[in-house]
């Protein structure tokens, strides 16, 4: 594996936003058509297309940006039993990369990338590596495709999955929350109505909500974001304003907005922002594991693909985070398993 073109990749900052030059760098000649496609918001998608028709029937698909803060890629050699960031005790000897995109989603980059040069190599032609701007910021880049490009046959979407085919995913619900209070003079408290205590009971009732627990995706969770109260210390909350995103399941999904509504404070104003719902995907290739994912991906928005699957190298759990690596060994594999994919698809294909 050519690892100073990964460490070139990775040197590359493509935080959501900044990845035009990242997808100017991979427009370098490299044995493929190139098909270049602008988002509308200064981004573009690249299709690398080895069919020659500029719609191929296999493409493998990953993301060109990554979350903040960028942090500069490393590289160092590690021995069987050594810690890794997240813990785990390394299985052999082997090479650790660090850094901002290593797995997320910059490894799949690089290994989808391997993986059609292995197979131009052994004369295969119909398939392309699909590389997409703004998923980390709403999947602008797919949603961009998807309206003005046709799709194929199969869809392969690499995400960290521990080198396991994704069986299912949960679907995602966003929702913009804004609770009334009544501002008044802090030292007086009983002449107003503190919308940040309002709050702190909206969460308390939201806690105790039982959703039904889903067979395959397993809870439904939530998280707050985007929290404004900008009273002064010395006046009460006139009112608070948050996001509040919701990962939900099969069981779940249709579920989320009358039990938010229920637990609304009154007067509470909610004003919906969409979503993807719960997925199914292929994952029924032999000797490649498979397990459900609580993450989203562009894979909802590559709707005029005929069959969508998710698989790529690196945890889920490091990625977004400063301790976000991948190992050699499991760049490798992906490979590997790429290569299986396309074969075992293919066949049926044809």
């Amino acid at each position: 594996m050519n690892l100073d073109l990964f460490l070139e990749i990775l040197g590359i900052d493509s935080t959501s936003g900044q990845e035009r030059g990242l997808a100017e760098f991979l427009k370098q000649p490299r044995m493929s058509q190139i098909h270049e496609f602008e988002v509308g918001d200064g981004t573009v998608n690249l299709l690398l297309d080895w069919s020659g028709t500029g719609r191929p029937s296999f493409v493998f698909c990953t993301h060109l940006d990554t979350v903040p803060p960028y942090i500069p890629p490393s590289v160092d050699l590690i021995k069987k039993g050594d810690i890794l960031p997240d813990g785990r005790k390394a299985e052999q000897d082997d090479t650790i990369v660090k850094g901002r995109g290593s797995c997320d989603a910059k490894g799949q980059i690089f290994s989808m990338f391997c993986a059609c040069q292995k197979l131009s190599q052994e004369g295969y032609k119909d398939f392309g590596l699909l590389l997409l701007a703004g998923e980390e910021t709403g999947s602008h880049g797919a949603k961009a495709y998807s309206k003005n490009n046709p799709g194929g046959d199969f869809v392969l979407v690499g995400e960290p999955t521990d080198n396991c085919l994704a069986s299912a995913s949960k679907g995602t619900k966003s929702f913009e929350v804004t609770i009334p209070g009544k501002a008044c003079h802090s030292g007086y408290p009983e002449h107003g109505a503190s919308a940040v205590e309002r709050f702190v009971e909206f969460m308390n009732t939201l806690k105790l909500v039982e959703f039904p627990e889903d067979p395959v995706l397993g809870r439904t969770t939530w998280n707050v974001g985007d929290l404004v109260s900008s009273n002064p210390q010395n006046i009460l909350s006139p009112e608070i304003r948050f996001r509040i995103y919701f990962r939900t399941t099969f069981a779940t999904d249709e579920l989320i907005q009358n039990k938010l509504l229920g637990a609304s404070p009154k007067g509470t104003v909610i004003q919906a922002f969409g979503g993807d719902t719960p997925m199914t995907y292929f994952s029924d290739v032999a000797g490649i594991e498979s397990k459900p994912v609580s993450f989203g991906s562009d894979a909802p928005r590559l709707d005029k693909f005929a069959r969508r699957a998710i698989c790529g190298p690196g945890s889920i759990l490091t990625a977004h985070t400063d301790k976000e690596y991948v190992l050699l060994s499991d760049l490798q594999k992906a490979v590997e398993q790429d290569i299986e994919i396309f074969k075992a698809v293919t066949k049926e294909i044809i």
